[in-house]
């Protein structure tokens, strides 16, 4: 009779585990969808040669050289937080991960670029096509 109650409660105990852990793991198993979420207009004016705009509620960073026009996601792909514009490119303030004006990767603990954004240029505006 013994053995009978420790199975149950051991089985009782695993149940209850797997369905506490079972969302959780699937939150990192399961890939995300990406899907539009908007488009975001930009004068081609408004932005300066050489130098970035940046949208802080955005989280988006337009950058201007001296060939083209490129935009940037801001968050940081290490663990989210939103980089911040500096001379050199951009630093994230939560874990100091450092990257170029295209993104790249100068120091981490980021191993991944930052995002690059769809752009498309339409006479004097630029197009930005958000995603999630």
């Amino acid at each position: 009779m013994e053995k009978t109650h420790k199975s149950r409660r051991k089985l009782i105990k695993t149940l209850v585990l797997a369905m506490v852990s079972l969302p959780l793991l699937g939150k990192f198993l399961i890939p995300r969808t990406q899907r539009k979420k908007g488009i975001f207009r930009v004068k081609k004016t408004d932005i300066p040669g050489g130098g970035a705009l940046v949208f802080g509620e955005k989280k988006i960073a337009v950058i201007k050289t001296s060939r083209n026009v490129y935009a940037l996601n801001l968050t940081c792909t290490h663990l989210g937080c939103t980089v911040n514009a500096t001379p050199k490119g951009f630093a994230c303030p939560c874990h100091g991960s450092v990257f170029n004006t295209l993104g790249e990767v100068i120091k981490g603990p980021a191993d991944r670029s930052l995002k690059k954004l769809s752009v498309e240029e339409q006479g004097d505006d630029v197009l930005i096509v958000m995603t999630s």
